[in-house]
């Protein structure tokens, strides 16, 4: 369970550094949730973020911009949040299927997932807000696809970084 602590606070520190935007700011909790994806099982993976979730919904000001509260499972950025629980495990499971030696398959299994992530935030999104669902998708999935791209890079690299120290890939 320490390891769930910890890549919930990971995703934590991440929500802290963002850039506000409305209605969803951007942040780096997206390169932590794949990195918890990336160095987890499957279960493992999913467990840290639900444990995120609960951490946030009693009050640890650990989403996005110091955010916490239950309100913040509900609100307009609650696809985003439930979403991450899905990504982690995602990211996790295609690791596990197809490993992690190339990076072009360590590409597609944290870069898929992370476009996955912007389906139920954006759906969401357009349910939570006045915004019409074309306008959901212009400011809640556009102003983040070139972000992926640089993010899933970064987590990859940080994953190989912490494997090269155990000496050996370890999940």
């Amino acid at each position: 369970m320490g390891v769930a602590f910890g890549g919930a606070f990971l995703v934590g520190v991440g929500a802290q550094i963002d850039v506000p935007m409305y209605p969803v700011p951007m942040s780096l909790q997206t390169l932590a949730v794949s990195l918890v994806g990336l160095l987890c099982t499957p279960r493992l993976a999913a467990t840290a973020l639900i444990v995120y979730l609960a951490l946030g919904a009693v009050g640890l000001p650990i989403f996005a911009g110091g955010g916490s509260g239950v309100a913040a499972l509900y609100g307009a950025t609650a696809g985003y949040l439930w979403g991450f629980v899905v990504m982690a495990w995602l990211t996790a499971r295609l690791v596990q299927r197809w490993g992690h030696d190339g990076f072009g398959w360590l590409f597609l299994a944290v870069y898929l997932p992370s476009l996955a992530l912007l389906v139920p935030g954006v759906v969401w999104l357009a349910m939570r807000t006045p915004l019409t669902l074309g306008e959901a998708v212009m400011t809640g999935a556009v102003p983040f696809l070139v972000g992926k791209v640089v993010k899933t890079a970064l987590a990859i690299g940080g994953a190989r970084a912490v494997w090269s120290q155990l000496g050996h890939w370890q999940r």
